[in-house]
């Protein structure tokens, strides 16, 4: 979840953006906003105002997965959350699927944002409905068409998904400023989420269960520090992280006037792109791609003006990668700054790719603007069929009668959202404390090859420069066909399920 906006737009699923700096939160000022003086003279407690949320509601579910029936219960309910002095403060949603057969694994699911549901996890990658949305050619109108999932990660462990305070139905019950310091910032989400996961293993009785964490793009971000906090503050150990496209390391992606490592990040995702155009995308391609990046690519920029051929070179090379004009490259020098990359790559059909997958696109309404002015290709496509898709299922499937807006994307979160240090300094030192702290701790970071939101070549990178803890395989990455939400492939969300199953018979 990188944060390359242009204005706001958001950054979802995640947390990355409509389009393009380089610098992660370089340009938070944009998602700033002064406090509310209306909002924050309301009474500390707005519970009163709201309608109350319904009691926890039950649906006996089956879905046929590897040509079997397998019953599970469908659960959508709330937990609380307290501040320092006890006083309730707010609400989390959760929806779970659980099958009734003893020692299953429990995992707990989280996407990003910040302001993202875990609608998108849900019906989109591991939940035991499927609804089809994200790829090129989909359209917002499309029927919110549920079905079963054959990539659902149920037939193995039981899955919990949390909306965070502000996102699905989940509320807070105090005021905006109170909400911005207990809710929306970096350290007080990992504290309250941490203990919605502890509350959720005591009120089931399920401490004992073999327990998993799952976040996606800023969600990956939340990842490592909540196992972290989880195990060494509220004594909850994790026995496996699956980290979706995450948001790990925003660090990475800084200084790229003098340092190589934002254009080496970037480079592999805009090349997997084209080799995808040309149907020649392939793990060995994609690894001479690799290799170019972290070799000759790296070392060229280094050189600068001390080796007059090094720039011809790089220009030639990108330009063979990329299948961009020559003379864009040229004048870039062969540093491919992300938000001109989305609008050059279509630009001959008057379309603008995406910064979650460039080979997903729409019409550019404002061809001829300076700078991007429409909404993410992706972003526009898939909120309002994963709304549709979330309210009927609770409402209508599961029973849960509420009386509120469902946010699968909540621009007011993202917009209070604290970007401080804290965020800054990334989860990369967590991920480290977690995995040396319990020598049986797996962590599996998954990414598709064309998403410039979160690039993989990132997180390659960064557990690259983590020291060897034992079995070198207990932190891997992976990386698959497709973009930000690779899982939308069918065929890709079949092979992140087989790993990520292996990966749960390791214990």
């Amino acid at each position: 979840m990188s944060n390359r906006f242009l204005k706001p737009i958001f950054p979802l699923i995640l947390a990355a953006s409509a389009a393009v700096s380089l610098s992660a939160f370089a340009q938070t000022d944009k998602f700033e906003t002064k406090p509310d003086a209306k909002a924050d003279a309301k009474p500390a407690d707005k519970s009163d105002a709201l309608p109350p949320l319904p009691a926890d509601a039950h649906v006996d579910q089956t879905i046929q997965l590897a040509g079997k029936a397998l019953k599970y219960i469908a659960t959508v309910g709330t937990l609380p959350v307290r501040d320092s002095e006890g006083k309730l403060s707010g609400q989390v949603v959760f929806t779970s699927y659980t099958v009734d057969a003893p020692n299953r694994p429990i995992t707990f699911a989280l996407n990003g944002g910040p302001g993202a549901s875990s609608v998108y996890l849900n019906f989109g990658a591991i939940g035991p409905r499927v609804l089809h949305v994200g790829n090129e050619g989909d359209s917002p109108s499309d029927p919110a068409t549920l079905s079963d999932n054959p990539g659902t990660w149920l037939g193995f462990t039981d899955l919990v998904f949390l909306d965070p305070i502000g996102t699905g139905f989940s509320r807070s019950l105090v005021s905006s400023a109170e909400s911005r310091k207990q809710f929306y910032s970096t350290t007080p989400d990992i504290q309250y989420l941490s203990r919605v996961i502890y509350d959720w293993l005591v009120k089931n009785g399920r401490l004992g269960s073999r327990k998993y964490l799952v976040g996606e793009s800023y969600g990956g971000f939340r990842g490592p520090r909540i196992t972290h906090y989880l195990q060494s503050q509220l004594g909850v150990a994790m026995n496996g992280v699956v980290l979706v496209s995450p948001y790990l390391n925003p660090s990475i992606e800084e200084g790229g006037d003098l340092s190589p490592i934002p254009w080496m990040v970037t480079l592999p995702s805009i090349a997997a792109a084209h080799l995808e155009r040309q149907h020649q995308l392939t793990p060995q391609a994609m690894g001479d791609v690799i290799a170019y990046a972290r070799g000759e690519y790296a070392t060229d920029l280094l050189k600068g003006r001390s080796d007059p051929e090094a720039t011809p070179r790089i220009v030639k090379r990108v330009t063979e990668l990329t299948g961009l004009d020559p003379a864009f490259v040229k004048f870039a020098g062969g540093r491919l700054e992300i938000g001109a990359y989305l609008r050059e790559a279509w630009r001959e059909q008057g379309k603008l790719s995406s910064v979650y997958d460039s080979n997903v696109t729409s019409f550019d309404p404002f061809p001829f603007a300076p700078s991007q002015r429409a909404n993410d290709p992706i972003l526009a496509a898939i909120i309002a069929p994963t709304t549709t898709a979330m309210v009927d299922f609770v409402t209508r499937t599961v029973g849960w009668k509420v009386e509120a807006r469902y946010n699968a994307l909540s621009y007011e979160v993202n917009n209070a959202w604290d970007r401080g240090d804290d965020l800054r300094e990334g989860a990369v030192d967590q991920l480290r404390a977690a995995v040396a702290a319990d020598p049986k701790l797996r962590v599996l970071i998954v990414h598709g090859w064309n998403d410039l939101s979160c690039p993989f070549m990132g997180s390659v990178l960064t557990v690259d420069q983590m020291p060897l803890m034992g079995d070198p395989s207990r932190v891997s990455v992976r990386e698959y066909p497709g973009g930000h939400m690779f899982y939308t492939r069918e065929s890709s969300r079949d092979a992140l399920v087989k790993d990520v199953e292996e990966m749960y018979r390791a214990h």
